[in-house]
C-alpha cells in the first residue's frame, strides 16, 4: 500500500489543509483577506491551533467580508473579546478591522488585492525545492518588502515571518517539500 507522502498533516484537519489549500494558488480576494487575518491571528500559536478555531472565525468575522468587518465598533470588539471560539487578543481582533479598512483601499486602488499581491512576483508561484525542514526559511528579502509595503499602506500584524507564511499558504510561494504528493501536483500543472 503506497500512502502518500506530505510535508506536514499528523492529524486529519491538518492534513487536509495541506493535501487542499496549503500551497495552492489563491487568487479569490475573500480568500486572500481570510488567510492574511488568519495568519496575524496565529502569531505566537500553532497554526493547527488557528485550523481549529478557522470556522468560529468565520462566524464571528462575517465570513471575512472585508467591507462589513472594517465598519466593526467598539461594541462589536467588545463581544469578539468574549467569544471563546477566536483568539481574544484585543491587539489582534483591532488589527483585523484596520486591515480590512487597508484591504478595501489595496482594492479600490489596484482592483483587487489579488492584482497587488501577486504582482510582487509577476503571477507566478516561486517554487522553492526544500529537500528537509532544515531548507524552510521564517522569512525572505521578498517577505521583508511585502510586510515593509503592508506596513506602509497600514496594515497591521504583518511582520515578514507572518508574510512569509501567508505567502506559503496562499501559494505565491511552493514550499512544498520536493517529496511531497502535492509539490509535485503543483509543478507538473
Amino acid at each position: 500500500m503506497n500512502e502518500l507522502v506530505r510535508c506536514f498533516g499528523n492529524t486529519p484537519l491538518y492534513a487536509d489543509y495541506h493535501d487542499n489549500e496549503w500551497g495552492r494558488p489563491v487568487h479569490d480576494d475573500r480568500l486572500l483577506f481570510e488567510m492574511l487575518i488568519l495568519e496575524g491571528a496565529q502569531a505566537g500559536l500553532s497554526w493547527e491551533t488557528v485550523l481549529k478555531k478557522r470556522e468560529s472565525y468565520r462566524r464571528a468575522f462575517d465570513n471575512f467580508d472585508a467591507k462589513k468587518i472594517a465598519k466593526y465598533d467598539d461594541e462589536k470588539v467588545e463581544k469578539l473579546m468574549v467569544n471563546a471560539g477566536i483568539i481574544r487578543n484585543r491587539l489582534k481582533i483591532n488589527s483585523a478591522i484596520i486591515n480590512a479598512r487597508m484591504f478595501l483601499e489595496v482594492q479600490k486602488t489596484y482592483g483587487s488585492f489579488d492584482k497587488f499581491i501577486w504582482k510582487y512576483v509577476d503571477f507566478i508561484p516561486i517554487v522553492n525545492s526544500p529537500k528537509s525542514y532544515s531548507d524552510y526559511k521564517a522569512s525572505t528579502p521578498l517577505s521583508d518588502k511585502i510586510s515593509k509595503d503592508l506596513k506602509k499602506l497600514g496594515f497591521k500584524f504583518v511582520g515578514s515571518t507572518i508574510i512569509y507564511a501567508f505567502m506559503q499558504a496562499v501559494g505565491i510561494v511552493n514550499d512544498h517539500l520536493v517529496d511531497c504528493f502535492v509539490y509535485k501536483e503543483l509543478t507538473t500543472q
